[in-house]
C-alpha cells in the first residue's frame, strides 16, 4: 500500500513538473517572438505578444520612452 502511494506521488510530481515546464514563458509575457532576451523589448505594437495589437500615436510614444519615463523614486 505504501509503495503504491509513493509511486502515485512520484508520477503526480513528475507530471506536475512536466506541466510547469511546458507553461513557462521563455522571453516574457509582453514579448513577441523574435524579441531580444532580457528585461526590455523593442517599442511598438509589433513587439508585443498580442497579435493584431494596434497602438495610437500617444501609446506608441509612451511605449518608446518606457525606461526613461519611470520615476527613480529617489526624491
Amino acid at each position: 500500500m505504501l509503495l503504491k502511494l509513493a509511486t502515485l506521488g512520484a508520477i503526480g510530481y513528475a507530471g506536475y513538473k512536466y506541466y510547469e515546464n511546458s507553461q513557462k514563458d521563455r522571453n516574457g509575457v509582453a514579448f513577441a517572438d523574435g524579441q531580444p532576451n532580457g528585461a526590455f523589448r523593442d517599442a511598438g505594437a509589433a513587439a508585443t505578444r498580442t497579435s493584431g495589437d494596434t497602438m495610437s500615436r500617444t501609446d506608441e510614444a509612451l511605449d518608446e520612452t518606457y525606461p526613461a519615463s519611470d520615476a527613480t523614486a529617489k526624491y
